[in-house]
């Protein structure tokens, strides 16, 4: 994959089109997942996302979550059916990746769901003229684009997050979640940063609360 186009994180990927389906258990629940090539780990649940979907912090009141950079949708669906009163935003770039998590919400959530809504754009782009702040923001994010442009995005975490929320996402030990881990307690001395756990080389981190 040299052509950026091809990449997962690409809005429109040039690979070819060919449909899997996959299952999960997540959190001691069964999910099925339908997911194509030129997204995140089509072939599988990448061990990254499942470290996190298993130990991430989920509010049991109704409350505004968000996942981003959600691929085929495996965090807001979880999310979806753990916390069933809550409003869920799923959004990605890849228009691909976005496809397959609306199926995915019709596959493995009630079909009166309407508080579960999937939309493609970059970040916060599709979003911004809701004016929503959230209660939790998840995310894998896609390191493999360059560490700096995580970094940049930590900046406009809080904007969208209401008083007392939190940002939570699972950074790869070898892809620096130490150099992470150091970057958010020197730029951010004020706010609570903590580890949720370390798991098979993955790092889960809650901050912002």
């Amino acid at each position: 994959m040299d052509n950026n186009k091809d990449h997962y994180y690409s809005k429109f990927p040039e690979s070819n089109v060919k449909i899997h389906t996959i299952s999960e258990s997540l959190r001691k629940h069964l999910y099925i997942f339908k997911t194509i090539t030129g997204v995140f780990s089509f072939n599988k649940i990448d061990l990254g996302t499942k470290v996190f979907i298993e130990h991430m912090n989920i509010p049991k009141d109704p409350k505004f979550l968000l996942d981003l950079g959600c691929g085929y949708g495996p965090i807001g669906i979880v999310l979806g059916y753990e916390a069933p009163e809550s409003s869920i935003y799923l959004l990605d770039i890849n228009k691909r990746a976005i496809w397959c998590a609306r199926e995915n919400i019709k596959i493995n959530l009630s079909r009166e769901r309407k508080n579960v809504i999937a939309l493609s754009g970059i970040y916060f782009k599709p979003i911004n003229k809701k004016n929503i702040k959230f209660d939790g923001i998840y995310m894998n994010p896609p390191l493999r684009q360059g560490r700096k442009q995580f970094l940049d995005l930590l900046f406009d975490i809080p904007k969208h997050l209401e008083k007392n929320s939190s940002f939570q996402f699972v950074i790869k030990k070898k892809m620096g979640a130490a150099y992470i881990l150091k970057y958010l307690e020197n730029t951010f001395p004020n706010e609570n940063i903590e580890i949720l756990c370390k798991r098979s080389g993955y790092w889960v981190f809650k901050c912002f609360d």
